[in-house]
């Protein structure tokens, strides 16, 4: 039966296990994102995600044609797969979108980059041909991040007739990076992100520098602004010389992605967080605690952040033996040799600050590797002090999550690279991501915050983190993909 809503993204909301006696099981896939936009797509009639199969469990039950209903796996030849979501997604667009280049060696656009930036197309290419065979006449298709940047302008070629969104959840690059890509790749990203009757992002800082973006492309014909920025966002009328439609419009407008607040208590408060929370307590005892949690995601900026904290010791030494700080670090793409490099720098750092000021009683910091959900819930319901400090970042959702479930308020020192420091800043320390020092200073300052001052921000903070919970950011998008 064709679907009148779809929604496509590389990681879908279940995965599948596979037994030794060969019984496949399925199993929902966590997340506030995942649950907002399950929940929303229950409501919609004959709604259908499509998602890869991402496991050996995954692909052998597209195989055998195992179907949890609204979901379908597409089955992605491994190497296929591999060149696009390492080779081009992972090592090439999301360092260009968050600016992790080292510049005068990378990057390197050769031989092997354009084959698998030809594997990046076909698995884009596998979406849009999926997403064309299951769309209803004049259906609304949602087309979820990076991965899929080029399934709007596939798309608009195989089926005219529908109503294309995509989002993209990470920056969009500057003009400087995104003129770093070869002209024809570049060209070809943004005639496939034109392909779509909205483009949506998390701030109107990602949002303008994608329509920069737009402009570098204007003389090669593949899009000029038509009307000026709106209520709705600025326009754009899309002219790829490879479409059939050749007067398009693309509406870009800022969907502010946020918490889902009664889940999020709810999750915060079971045995299992409880028992994790009592363990804390034990292990810290009446020592202030500054709390980060966080993948080994080079974007993070973990490394300046306990940079900073080495300086809080040693400029304010009043601190030593008071504070302590939780540091999860959880290891990220670790199949990539330089996040493997950055998670051991982690390590290393840490434990030279607990060599240079721990005593026989005092830790200064304790890390955390383990990606253990029901911890870090633990810490954000005790934590003093949220440090969150990317150098960019498309939202960052633990800076919204930890003032929702905070017990006793918590301060945010916040980056201005967040893209949540557009929304919290008022309430927030904020600070320059590069800047260690500011930094140590701005965590001074929270540690030193009267308790009334800090639970009056996090309540203010928590409100505003949870203005637009996943359903309703979902809703938000489909209502303006109708209109």
């Amino acid at each position: 039966m064709a679907s009148q809503v779809l929604v496509a993204a590389n990681r879908g909301p279940l995965s599948y296990a596979l037994s030794d006696d060969g019984t496949l099981s399925a199993r929902r896939g966590g997340g506030g994102l995942v649950s907002g936009l399950s929940a929303a797509l229950a409501e919609q009639p004959d709604a259908l995600w499509i998602c890869a199969a991402l496991s050996e469990a995954d692909r052998e039950a597209v195989r055998r044609g195992v179907a949890e209903p609204g979901v379908r796996m597409l089955d992605i030849d491994p190497t296929m797969y591999d060149d696009a979501y390492n080779g081009i997604a992972n090592s090439v667009l999301w360092f260009t979108h968050h600016h992790l280049y080292d510049v005068p060696r990378e990057p390197v656009f050769d031989a092997e980059f354009h084959r698998q930036w030809a594997s990046y197309v076909a698995y884009n290419r596998t979406f849009a041909q999926a997403l064309a065979e299951e769309a209803a006449q004049g259906a609304c298709v949602l087309v979820q991040d990076y991965h899929l940047a080029l399934v709007p302008g596939q798309l608009r070629e195989l089926r005219p007739d529908l109503r294309i969104a995509h989002f993209t959840h990470t920056p969009w690059a500057s003009q400087e990076f995104l003129r770093m890509l070869p002209d024809d790749i570049r060209s070809e990203l943004m005639w496939g992100m034109l392909g779509a009757d909205v483009v949506g992002f998390h701030t109107w800082a990602w949002a303008h520098t994608f329509m920069g973006g737009a402009h570098l492309d204007d003389e090669r014909g593949i899009a000029e602004p038509a009307f000026p920025a709106g209520t709705g966002g600025e326009r754009y009328i899309r002219k790829s010389p490879w479409s059939p439609v050749r007067h398009k419009r693309t509406d870009v407008a800022v969907y502010p992605l946020g918490v889902d607040a009664d889940e999020l208590r709810a999750l915060a408060h079971r045995p299992e967080v409880d028992e994790k929370l009592a363990q804390l307590r034990a292990e810290v005892g009446d020592l202030k605690t500054i709390a980060r949690v966080d993948r080994t995601e080079l974007s993070k900026n973990i490394l300046r952040g306990l940079l900073a904290y080495r300086e809080l010791l040693t400029v304010h030494p009043e601190w030593r033996g008071r504070v302590v700080h939780l540091a999860s670090a959880y290891p990220s793409r670790q199949d990539l040799a330089v996040y493997r490099e950055y998670t051991e720098s982690v390590r290393e750092l840490a434990a030279e600050i607990n060599a240079e000021f721990g005593t026989e009683d005092w830790q200064p910091v304790l890390v955390s590797v383990q990606d253990d959900f029901a911890r870090s819930l633990a810490v954000y319901r005790m934590t003093d002090v949220a440090l969150v400090n990317p150098v960019r970042d498309g939202m960052n959702l633990v800076a919204k999550e930890i003032p929702v479930v905070s017990e006793a308020g918590c301060v945010l020192v916040l980056s201005t690279g967040a893209g949540a420091y557009a929304e919290l800043r008022q309430d927030a320390l904020t600070v320059s991501p590069y800047d260690v020092t500011q930094t140590a200073e701005a965590l001074h300052a929270a540690l030193s915050m009267p308790v009334g001052e800090r639970a009056e921000r996090t309540k203010r903070l928590a409100a505003t983190a949870t203005a637009l919970p996943p359903a309703q950011w979902f809703e938000a998008q489909l209502s303006d993909l109708r209109t």
